[in-house]
């Protein structure tokens, strides 16, 4: 399938599951038809029956004066798109090359998997004597640590393709992008979604609350993998419907 702009398609692997794709240029601002592109693939991952992996494919990074028609409205919009795209029920996996800023290392901060060639450089933006400020700034701190990123958010120095392998904002490095693509698999479904969030929630969550989370995923997983089996299983007691968007919630 493809969008009007034909920038998100399906394109079928080997397994005959379909991969959910988009191609984002970090040079342009987050347009429309970003955000756009990003909200089809999030609804047809959703769907859950039909695709595999959500991939994005970025590179590029702003070069000139690119906030000048840029809105607050395009910004929020763009940033709900790729909150949107973190709590999708599937493997998001981000595939870069070049200079990626912009919208290119939003979105690539925002997957659960990242491949990049050796010639990835990963950039803040400098405008008006200062580096942009959007929500890439608090993912590289996030993922990273404060110190590892400092010379990045205040002074826009690149993160060279080792330091970034290095810092884990990089999972693998390569000049053959479409083995190493080939080579993850397709995980989908609400458990990918649960897993995705119990590991962002152990670095914010007490341990309690962690206990209560982690125990009801478990109970949850015993009982999938009974039925999984032919066996059939009771009903979830209520402690254990955990799901992704409940969780979600409480990160909000």
């Amino acid at each position: 399938m493809s969008t009007a702009a034909g920038i998100m398609h399906a394109d079928y692997r080997v397994t005959g599951v379909a991969d959910l794709v988009v191609y984002l240029d970090g040079r342009r601002p987050p347009s429309m038809e970003a955000i756009a592109d990003v909200a089809a693939v999030c609804c047809a991952a959703e769907d859950r029956d039909e695709y595999g992996r959500v991939i994005i494919y970025v590179t590029g990074s702003p070069e000139g004066s690119w906030t000048n028609d840029l809105s607050l409205v395009q910004v929020s919009r763009w940033e709900r798109a790729l909150r949107r795209l973190e709590r999708v029920p599937v493997m998001t996996i981000g595939v870069a090359s070049g200079d990626c800023g912009g919208i290119a290392l939003d979105a690539l901060l925002a997957t659960d998997y990242r491949i990049a060639a050796t010639s990835v450089r990963l950039l803040q933006p400098v405008e008006a004597g200062a580096t942009w400020p959007g929500l890439a700034l608090y993912r590289l701190v996030q993922q990273a640590g404060m110190a590892a990123v400092r010379r990045t958010v205040l002074l826009g120095a690149p993160i060279e393709a080792r330091d970034a392998l290095a810092l884990n904002l990089i999972d693998q490095l390569t000049d053959n992008t479409a083995a190493a693509l080939e080579a993850v698999p397709s995980l989908s479904g609400p458990e990918v979604a649960i897993r995705r969030q119990l590991m962002v929630d152990a670095a914010v969550v007490g341990y309690d609350d962690a206990f209560v989370a982690h125990l009801a995923a478990c109970d949850r997983f015993i009982r999938l993998s009974r039925n999984e089996s032919g066996h059939a299983g009771r009903h979830l007691p209520r402690s254990a419907k955990l799901t992704a968007s409940s969780s979600a919630k409480r990160s909000s």
